[in-house]
């Protein structure tokens, strides 16, 4: 079974359009430079996306953490 994807603009919010997360794409970028978020990987030379489980995982863990 293929992984579900998930592309920065789907992620990510701008003045435009939000996304699913309430963070800029630039804050996706650090978070992933830091380690804080799941690694994208490349479909394409300029492809580039995230596993959607991955990002519901983290969605749901900073959910827990913010209960404890």
């Amino acid at each position: 079974m293929s992984p579900r994807i998930i592309r920065l603009s789907e992620l990510a919010t701008t003045a435009n359009k939000p996304g699913k997360l309430p963070v800029s794409p630039a804050t996706i970028w650090r978070w992933v430079r830091q380690g804080k978020f799941p690694k994208p990987f490349k479909l394409g030379e300029s492809v580039t996306v995230w596993d959607a489980s991955e990002i519901e995982a983290f969605i749901e863990n900073r959910y827990r953490n913010s209960q404890s």
